[in-house]
């Protein structure tokens, strides 16, 4: 998306909107123009939000320290994955200094959205032990987050643990039908080429519901497609085969 794009896009969200969030599956913090964005939308009075895997969080520290950030998920569980383990430890310290040098202004939020795994016990024994040494907590507090679903580890510092969730899939038969979802209900997601879905989940543009780019975002909502998703959410109904198959819950 570019600069100039994501200026129109905040024109045409500013009056249904307060908020910003930067993410929709892609990495936020390898966008090139990143401190031209968040100029505009703090220029806007957004409150941003971004959702990052946290391993540019040192090269792009002080482009997000120069701007007013409301809060920054950092999802550890990423690392898990797309790390080596001979560099979880860097990575994991990097990522707590940062949220120490950014806790004063901006939120931050540890995820660790993989408990239910089995083969992330070893990574996530390790974050928790480096989490628990930097914030000094007792292995009792920890073991009180393990068992539980977060902790607040200092002023503006989170930890919050998930288990992992299986994204909706087209290719499947969902089995989620009474369920109920912040989709429209309280946000959309718009794609980098405009396309708006319902959720943030939907990264392959699987429910469309126009384009931001050529419309606006106030006659889409007010089509029928639009109106049936959010009513079902109301009523703990997915009208949609492909929201069926999403293993996101909502407690």
């Amino acid at each position: 998306m570019s600069v100039d794009e994501f200026q129109l896009i905040v024109n045409k969200i500013r009056p249904f909107t307060n908020y910003v969030y930067l993410h929709v599956l892609g990495e936020p913090l390898l966008h090139p123009h990143l401190d031209e964005i968040l100029t505009i939308a703090e220029t806007a009075g957004l409150f941003v939000n971004i959702t990052t895997n946290g391993g540019l969080l040192e090269r792009k520290s002080k482009i997000l320290m120069n701007h007013s950030i409301r809060q920054i998920n950092i999802s550890l569980h990423d690392a898990e994955e797309n790390i080596v383990p001979e560099k979880w430890k860097d990575y994991i310290q990097s990522a707590l200094e940062f949220a120490i040098k950014a806790a004063p202004s901006t939120y931050i939020s540890f995820r660790l959205w993989n408990s239910s795994n089995k083969a992330s016990s070893d990574f996530n024994t390790l974050c928790l032990n480096n989490i628990a040494k930097k914030f000094n907590f007792s292995e009792e507090l920890i073991e009180e987050v393990i068992t539980g679903i977060g902790l607040k580890l200092t002023e503006h510092i989170f930890l919050h643990l998930a288990p992992r969730f299986e994204w909706p899939d087209k290719s499947k038969t969902g089995t989620q039908t009474r369920k109920t979802c912040y989709a429209l209900r309280n946000h959309i997601a718009i794609l980098a080429d405009g396309q708006v879905v319902p959720c943030c989940l939907d990264a392959d543009a699987n429910l469309i519901l126009g384009n931001i780019f050529t419309e606006d975002l106030s006659d889409m909502l007010k089509r029928k497609r639009a109106k049936e998703m959010k009513y079902g959410f109301e009523q703990h109904k997915v009208v949609e085969p492909f929201c069926a198959t999403c293993g996101f819950i909502i407690d």
